[in-house]
């Protein structure tokens, strides 16, 4: 094994990442019932946050991917580019396996768990893009589709930010 291999290093990397998902989920929760309660102060400060914590976790996931690399003997990188975790942690202890087996379980149920909570909320918010399309077709069916500023210049269907005039 190489020098840089260190079990506690290893398993604070796993909790430190385990941590920081959870502080992720939230603030992704938070994001999720601004838009759902159509609640717009600070929502550019929760959006800025998220990527902020978002870059935190690619750095501890490199970080941990380099105490792994440790690990790893030189023959078992010649052949492949990626190397499974459970083939990475079989030369260790028992103990040490079963440890860092269960850090890396919890790992990816939090992980497969913020999978979820943003892909439900990428489908409301398609599923609202697609109504409020619906929407300004039914209600100015002349314009064929397009969209245009106030100017009178075309804008981009995209639809991620309209504002309609209520006023009639």
């Amino acid at each position: 094994m190489k020098d840089a291999w260190n079990y506690e290093n290893c398993v604070s990397a796993f909790k430190r990442e385990i941590e920081l998902l959870k502080i992720i989920f939230a603030a992704q929760e938070s994001v999720k019932y601004a838009v759902l309660n159509r609640e717009w102060e600070n929502f550019e400060e929760k959006t800025a946050d998220v990527m902020r914590l978002g870059d935190e976790f690619a750095l501890l996931e490199e970080e941990r991917a380099q105490m792994f690399s440790g690990l790893l003997k030189e023959e078992a990188l010649a052949g492949s580019e990626t190397v499974p975790f459970y083939a990475q942690i079989r030369g260790l202890s028992l103990d040490e396996q079963r440890e860092l087996s269960r850090l890396y379980r919890e790992l990816k149920m939090e992980t497969l768990k913020m999978r979820a909570l943003n892909e439900s909320f990428m489908a409301y918010l398609n599923e609202a893009m697609a109504m409020a399309a619906a929407y300004i077709e039914a209600v100015c069916p002349a314009r064929g589709g397009k969209l245009y500023t106030r100017k009178g210049s075309k804008v981009s269907q995209d639809l991620k930010s309209i504002v309609l005039n209520s006023q009639f």
